[in-house]
């Protein structure tokens, strides 16, 4: 079993930037992907950024060149830089880790609210 605590997030006004950040704790040495997805009112569950264990990044088409996912082994710990963050990336943000069996796991989910 994995177990994901998220912190960060919060409120910013557009332009501004925000980070976050998903500790890892339990059965840490089966994780292989860890990362970021978000969920707007009304809307699916979309990724944001996922990195795997080889420092391979993905970020959704909505995110690039805008948002910086990195890694920390040694802390088990994923984050998740926002810059140019607009009011459309308002969302909870959920910490994502996928084990090497294909299992996923789900942190709580942080609010970022992006509003003038």
């Amino acid at each position: 079993q994995v177990q994901l605590v998220e912190s960060g997030g919060g409120a910013v006004q557009p332009g501004g930037s925000l980070s976050v950040s998903c500790a890892a704790s339990g059965s840490i040495a089966s994780i292989k992907v860890m990362g970021w997805y978000r969920q707007a009112p009304g809307k699916q569950r979309e990724l944001v950024a996922i990195v795997a264990s080889a420092a391979s990044t993905t970020y959704g088409d909505s995110v690039k060149g805008r948002f910086t996912i990195s890694r920390d082994d040694a802390k088990m710990t994923v984050y998740l830089q926002m810059n140019s963050l607009k009011p459309e990336d308002t969302a909870v943000y959920y910490c994502y880790a996928q084990n090497r069996v294909w299992r996923e796991f789900w942190g709580q989910g942080t609010q970022v609210t992006v509003s003038s």
